[in-house]
């Protein structure tokens, strides 16, 4: 499959490996797209699992609609429960890097009977990064989080001069030149970045719908060098979590997990999928 629907939306995915394997959903984050496991995926398919790959909503281009309301955790969520009902799967592995990280965790929490395995890439437990928010220097890392909930300057300020902020940004965290460029291209897209930013501006009104305990075997994955997230609410989230847990720390790695350390991170999600 290349594409699924959802309330008239359509997402674009990439649906490759055996495809009889065992199902893996990869759930990319902000700014990126699913080009974001390229390097992953072809290991996990040298290992007969199957993985999916969507632009989740706000990045495929058919799949952007209007209003912050939109882009809530629950939305985000459905849209990869309507993913796997059309590819006829009860459950998956499902892996997560940033805001779809947060996916994963609502999906863990909310919906246990879909989901085999949970790896999160980056982001903590939303519990555990709430407490961090006041406890250690979380809120300063995340100074970004309410410029973003401000009306027009983030797309200007980020776009301005073909991108140089955003690119920049990219580039400081170790990203190539030509991977940067590819995502500051997809967030030059008419209502691209905008959309992508709904995830950000949704947060007031997804506060209601708390994501709880997760139950499902849960792989961790942080990184030293996270200019973003720190390890306060990293080591807090396996209260959490009521399952196996297991807390995997690459050292001197910044946020882009997927992209700079694909061999370690295939390894790890293949030996996680073993285990169930």
């Amino acid at each position: 499959m290349d594409s699924f629907r959802r309330d008239g939306l359509t997402f674009d995915v990439r649906d490759a490996g055996p495809p009889d394997g065992e199902p893996v959903v990869l759930l990319h984050g902000f700014p990126q797209d699913s080009s974001a496991w390229d390097a992953v995926s072809p290991q996990l398919h040298q290992h007969g699992l199957r993985t999916l790959a969507p632009d989740q909503r706000g990045y495929s281009p058919m799949a952007r609609p209007r209003g912050r309301k939109q882009y809530t955790i629950r939305e985000t969520a459905a849209d990869v429960l309507a993913l796997l009902d059309a590819a006829g799967l009860e459950r998956a592995h499902v892996v997560g890097h940033d805001w779809g990280g947060m996916v994963a965790w609502g999906l863990g929490a909310w919906h246990p009977d879909r989901v085999r395995t949970l790896t999160v890439l980056s982001v903590p437990h939303p519990a555990a990064m709430a407490k961090a928010m006041v406890t250690s220097d979380q809120a300063l890392r995340s100074y970004y989080m309410g410029l973003f909930q401000l009306p027009l300057l983030p797309e200007r300020l980020l776009l301005a001069q073909g991108g140089k902020a955003l690119r920049g940004t990219l580039r400081s965290g170790g990203l190539s030149r030509e991977t940067a460029a590819h995502y500051v291209a997809r967030m030059q897209e008419p209502g691209a970045l905008t959309a992508a930013l709904g995830w950000y501006r949704a947060l007031p009104f997804g506060a209601r719908d708390g994501i709880g305990t997760v139950r499902v075997p849960t792989l961790h994955v942080w990184s030293t060098d996270d200019a973003f997230l720190g390890r306060a609410a990293i080591e807090a989230t396996s209260r959490f979590v009521d399952a196996p847990y297991r807390l995997e720390i690459l050292d001197g790695v910044s946020h882009w997990i997927p992209e700079l350390a694909a061999d370690r991170v295939a390894e790890l999600i293949t030996a996680h999928v073993r285990t169930a």
